[in-house]
């Protein structure tokens, strides 16, 4: 299973997160209103950054999100905790510069992650925090659904509530064709 693609589409451009990318990723991340409703409000801070960036090396399934039109760093995201005995994996820690917000940069990375990963799995779960609503609406609109409450501890952070949603090959795919 490839957790590391490149993809693209008209929206975005997608490549594996490598550990020299950290300064033009720190960059696009030091705006502290990107996490107001992210689980670690203080992402923004350059030490609590540096844990999320290790921890994405390290998961072996960091992307880096480019613009497709202009090529600037917009943000990140990873598949991670693939779980073999259900075939499901996660994608989340996801984030994006607040300029790009609402014109459907984010819709078009879940497509393309989604596309990607389902012919490898059968579900894809999303850990979303609690007070994250932004979020949570975005992942109802690909047809995702809540299925519990959970107390989760990001790589080398204090456990918050998050919210679980999944969405199956079987939902995505119907969803698609009613697109």
């Amino acid at each position: 299973m490839n957790t590391q693609p490149y993809l693209e589409n008209e929206w975005v451009k997608v490549r594996p997160l490598q550990a020299d990318d950290f300064e033009m990723l720190y960059a696009a991340a030091s705006d502290p209103l990107i996490w107001e409703q992210h689980p670690n409000k203080l992402r923004y801070q350059r030490e609590v950054f540096e844990n999320y960036f290790k921890g994405g090396i390290e998961s072996g399934g960091a992307l880096l999100v480019t613009n497709a039109k202009t090529d600037e760093v917009i943000g990140s995201s990873r598949y991670s905790d693939y779980i073999a005995e259900t075939n499901i994996i996660s994608i989340g820690y996801t984030f994006f510069v607040r300029s790009v917000w609402g014109q459907g940069h984010n819709y078009a990375l879940k497509q393309l992650m989604l596309d990607h990963i389902f012919k490898y799995v059968d579900a894809v779960t999303f850990y979303i925090g609690a007070v994250n609503k932004r979020s949570q609406i975005s992942l109802e609109r690909f047809g995702a659904v809540k299925t519990r409450e959970v107390e989760l501890a990001y790589y080398g952070e204090a456990p918050k509530l998050d919210y679980e949603y999944i969405i199956t090959k079987e939902n995505w795919l119907q969803k698609k064709a009613a697109i």
